[in-house]
């Protein structure tokens, strides 16, 4: 199976954003639902934000580095949270 990207990732986060604002619109909504789907969309993130990392870090540390090191140092700090 091939890798998603991160255009597809993105779009699966959405879908599944969607799926939380209609589950919370409905009265009778189901609590264990919603919050399977809020940790789903947490993990998909995590996920999407190792990715965009894996594919793009050398090219932000580089950029970065060349620029201003507070602004690498920020870089890292986002990354370590």
């Amino acid at each position: 199976m091939a890798e998603k990207t991160l255009d597809n990732r993105i779009n699966n986060i959405i879908g599944q954003l969607r799926g939380i604002k209609k589950l919370l619109a409905d009265k009778d909504f189901d609590c264990s639902k919603t919050l399977i789907q809020l940790k789903a969309v947490k993990s998909a993130s995590a996920s999407l934000l190792d990715l965009y990392l894996q594919q793009n870090l050398q090219t932000c540390l580089n950029s970065s580095a060349k620029k201003d090191k507070e602004l690498l140092k920020k870089l890292v700090s986002e990354i370590a949270k």
